[in-house]
């Protein structure tokens, strides 16, 4: 059976500055020969420490669970743990897919950290070449053809990355573990581009703007140049010519992407500083001049245990990271730039505030998205470190 992950800290808060609670947090595995793998307290004040409690909470919690299963047959109604045994955990597969980047991102940005050897021991159970053969099998099934199209396997190019670019020889093997999965999606993505006639302009799971951008971030750090022109000339058909988008109708009522600040992130990776700056005011003309912040207002969530509406604290970190994004793209002395920071700095520290184990509904995919805004992933983002 595979290693059900608890954690004895399950009051402790991610926004909490103070004193942890006195109690040993550990990690289980039943049936494994080694009891557990002991964790380490949170340091005061390192959000990425509370950040990986969280994915070491649920990378291997396999209930509860929603699954997006075509069955062909009886035999396909198995246990999530035997459909996708690598990503079976965090309630759905592209969640544990970037609860599983998370990870690796900790490794890689605080290779000191007290966590390392509860990170490895966890990501050793995952990544197997017994495990990556199983997702593919799954993957390459009869009428699975769009299963997690664009977002999970958006993610999942982003994991892939992230191993490319460290030079610690377990990421490096894990690398490769990882490839077949890789080789099937990349082959899918390049057969499904040239059939995506409009953009999928929508604040969720489909949307194209934000998987194009993690897509594009991932050819480009593997040097995939095919994928890479494909990702470039499908973002400039579809975007090129977009202007007044209305960002006063953002956000719906359970968005956790922004439809307007994603495109507008996308554009930034494919234009130059300059045309980018002029196609930004044709698309996003009521930018501030004078650096407020209260051009934008976060989104806010009434109620955090249900799934659909905690939606909004991820909106709220996403947003922050696209503001960040493009103003990265923008001229140095470009006036809009001291605004989109001004409101990405307010959207973060909404969004960081709401990230807590609290309730599962939010603790099993919020920690990711506050790990690649804290750790600016977007903006440095692959290849560009």
């Amino acid at each position: 059976m595979k290693p059900v992950i608890a954690i004895g800290c399950i009051a402790l808060l991610l926004v909490a500055c103070g004193d942890a609670p006195e109690q040993e947090n550990t990690v289980t595995s039943e049936g494994a020969p080694d009891a557990g793998i002991e964790l380490p307290e949170a340091r005061d004040g390192v959000v990425e420490d509370r950040f990986a409690i969280l994915a070491l909470s649920c990378v291997h919690r396999e209930y509860p669970n929603k699954i997006a299963h075509v069955l062909t047959s009886d035999a396909d109604a198995r246990p999530p743990r035997e459909l996708t045994p690598a990503f079976y955990g965090c309630f759905d597969w592209h969640s544990s897919v970037h609860g599983h980047w998370l990870l690796v991102r900790i490794l890689r940005m605080d290779p000191d950290t007290p966590f390392r050897t509860a990170i490895t021991d966890a990501l050793d159970v995952s990544f197997t070449a017994e495990n990556i053969a199983a997702e593919v099998a799954y993957y390459t099934g009869p009428d699975r053809s769009s299963f997690e199209r664009p977002y999970g396997i958006a993610w999942y190019l982003q994991l892939v990355a992230e191993l490319h670019e460290s030079d610690d020889p377990k990421l490096r093997d894990w690398r490769q573990i990882l490839a077949p999965l890789e080789r099937e999606i990349v082959s899918r993505i390049r057969a499904w581009l040239p059939n995506l006639a409009y953009p999928i302009r929508l604040g969720t799971h489909n949307q194209s703007a934000f998987a194009f951008g993690l897509m594009l971030d991932y050819a480009r750090t593997v040097g995939d140049a095919d994928l890479e022109q494909a990702l470039e000339e499908k973002t400039l058909a579809f975007h090129r010519n977009d202007v007044n988008c209305p960002l006063d109708y953002e956000p719906s009522g359970e968005d956790f992407l922004s439809p307007c600040l994603m495109e507008a992130d996308l554009m930034r990776r494919v234009l130059d500083e300059t045309v980018f700056a002029a196609w930004l005011g044709g698309f996003l003309p009521g930018i501030p001049l004078d650096g407020s912040d209260d051009w934008l207002t976060p989104g806010v969530v009434l109620d955090a245990e249900d799934g659909k509406l905690v939606h909004l604290d991820g909106v709220n970190l996403s947003r922050a990271w696209a503001l960040e994004g493009i103003a990265s793209g923008l001229p140095g002395g470009d006036p809009r730039k001291a605004a989109l920071m001004a409101s990405s700095a307010l959207h973060r520290e909404t969004g960081i505030a709401a990230v807590s184990d609290e309730h599962y509904s939010g603790s099993h995919w919020l920690g990711s998205f506050a790990t690649y805004l804290v750790t600016r992933r977007g903006v440095t983002g692959p290849g560009r470190e």
